[in-house]
C-alpha cells in the first residue's frame, strides 16, 4: 500500500439547495489547513519517463450533518476522509489494508467550515476572427 497525504486548505463541493449547482468551500473551522487521505502510485510511461498519480479517498456522507448537502439530488453523498494532523504519522506507516480502513471516517462537523463559493465570471471567449489578429 502506499499511502498519502493531501494537504489543502480547502475543498470544494457543489450543492444543489437552490436547484442548481452553487461550489461551497470547505475546510476547518479554525481555518487550520488539513491533509486528505490517498493512495498514490508511480509508472513508467511508453517514452521511459517516470509518472505520479494520486486519488483522494471518499466514504458515504448520507449521515453526515455537513456533507450530505452536496452532490447531485439522487446521487450518493460522497466526503473526503480528512485525517486529524495527531493521526498523520499513523496513517502513513498503516501495515495492512484493515488497519487502513480503520482511519476511513467522516470528520466531526462542528470542525468544518462552509460557505458559498462562487467562481468569478467567465470571460467571454474569443471569435475565431479575433484570436487570428493575435497570431
Amino acid at each position: 500500500m502506499q499511502l498519502c497525504l493531501i494537504p489543502c486548505r480547502t475543498f470544494f463541493e457543489p450543492n444543489y439547495e437552490t436547484g442548481k449547482a452553487v461550489r461551497w468551500k470547505i475546510g476547518m473551522a479554525n481555518g487550520d489547513p488539513l491533509a486528505i487521505a490517498g493512495l498514490w502510485r508511480q509508472w513508467k510511461e511508453i517514452d521511459g519517463s517516470q509518472a505520479l498519480g494520486f486519488t483522494m479517498l471518499t466514504v458515504n456522507a448520507e449521515e453526515h450533518p455537513l456533507m450530505n448537502r452536496f452532490h447531485k439530488p439522487g446521487d450518493e453523498k460522497r466526503c473526503v476522509v480528512i485525517i486529524p494532523p495527531t493521526e498523520y504519522g499513523d496513517w502513513l506507516s498503516c501495515g495492512s489494508p484493515d488497519e487502513a480502513r480503520s482511519f476511513l471516517q467522516l470528520y466531526p462537523s462542528d470542525a468544518m467550515h462552509d460557505e458559498p463559493f462562487a467562481l468569478p465570471p467567465r470571460k467571454a471567449k474569443a471569435s475565431a476572427e479575433n484570436q487570428e489578429q493575435f497570431l
